[in-house]
């Protein structure tokens, strides 16, 4: 169905184009190219990182942080209950074992189930900040320091929130934030961990390039193209993370008195606006026939067939997940865009 009001769309008002045509005019289109250092570099000081790892998605940059990290069969990883498929995957593909903690009513994972959950095994505590709000870290970081484990943050969703933990992992898909059509980036303060990451996310090659390959790695790598759009896309995030907000508040302030409708606690960066809806699904289609596009919560891990568990029927990331959905959310969105969306919700529960 062709939406009038898509959930999602790229917002592309930079230099995105010139510095495209420069990288295809100068014939650096592949993994080598002056954009992936400047769009590294740029990134990660934007967080207040010295080191950024540019590669080919948020999935990606997970597995290249757990897999610097050392994380490995018989490992265990500490992941939220709630959160996109990718995070659980990123560990598995590791041959570790992610071990799951329910989240807590903002859908970040609940820290104070965590320390439960850790074993002689566990190695890492990998927290979401699940549609831009941000994990509570300062008792995460203080679990780390007890347990002598390492933290990589899953901020897929989260550009703007400043990280703390030893790498950081974003995604540049389409749908996020900022965006290389593809992409993702990690960040770190230690310079082993980042040079670790470049090695594994290309191959591994020795120094001499003899292609003799001493560990298992991967074709992990972003183009010269992709970082070009990424390095247009991070001089203007401060700008974007502002309209943004604007985004937000304006979902706010329509949708606050609505009956039926459950606002959600405040975002730290907006990625998408999410909300709980009685009579979710009748709410949705009402919305799709009138052109509006939205997407339901992620189904908690216990419920996947990767990692079924048959007690995910009491978890508050089930209860949560049965009745939440997230509205059109792009730096694009206007006010008036906005005010359709808004007044069909609420003509929908009688509220117009």
């Amino acid at each position: 169905m062709p939406y009038t009001h898509p959930v999602s769309r790229p917002w592309l008002a930079g230099r995105e184009l010139e510095y495209v045509t420069e990288a295809v005019s100068g014939g650096w289109i592949s993994s080598q190219g002056p954009y992936i250092p400047r769009f590294e570099e740029a990134f990660a000081a934007f967080n207040d990182y010295p080191h950024g790892v540019a590669c080919s998605s948020g999935t990606t940059a997970l597995t290249l942080a757990l897999r610097a990290l050392g994380v490995g069969p018989g490992d265990e990883v500490i992941v939220p209950e709630f959160t996109m498929i990718a995070t659980a995957w990123a560990v598995t593909y590791t041959g570790a074992t992610p071990v799951f903690v329910d989240c807590a009513d903002d859908l970040n994972i609940d820290v104070t189930r965590i320390e439960e959950k850790i074993t002689p095994r566990t190695k890492v505590i990998l927290p979401v900040h699940v549609y831009g709000r941000r994990a509570d870290m300062d008792a995460i970081m203080g679990l780390a320091y007890e347990y002598n484990l390492r933290v990589v943050e899953d901020s897929a969703e989260a550009h703007g929130v400043r990280p703390v933990g030893d790498i950081a992992c974003f995604s540049l898909f389409a749908n996020k934030i900022i965006t290389a059509g593809e992409g993702g980036i990690c960040v770190t303060r230690d310079p082993h961990l980042a040079e670790q990451m470049a090695h594994l996310r290309a191959m591994a090659f020795t120094r001499d390039h003899s292609f003799l390959h001493k560990k298992l790695a991967y074709n992990f790598r972003m183009t010269n193209m992709q970082a070009a759009v990424a390095y247009a896309q991070t001089e203007q995030l401060e700008e974007i993370l502002e309209t943004r907000r604007d985004i937000e508040k304006r979902y706010d302030d329509a949708l606050t008195d609505v009956p039926g409708v459950t606002l959600m606690p405040q975002r730290d960066v907006l990625w998408m606006y999410d909300l709980r809806a009685e009579c979710r699904d009748e709410l949705l289609t009402h919305l799709a026939d009138r052109g509006v596009e939205t997407r339901v919560f992620f189904k908690p891990m216990s419920r996947q067939p990767d990692y079924y568990d048959p007690a995910w029927p009491d978890l508050n990331a089930s209860r949560l997940s049965d009745d939440g959905f997230y509205l059109p959310t792009h730096t694009g969105l206007t006010a008036q865009d906005q005010e359709y969306i808004t007044d069909e919700v609420r003509a929908f529960y009688g509220a117009a």
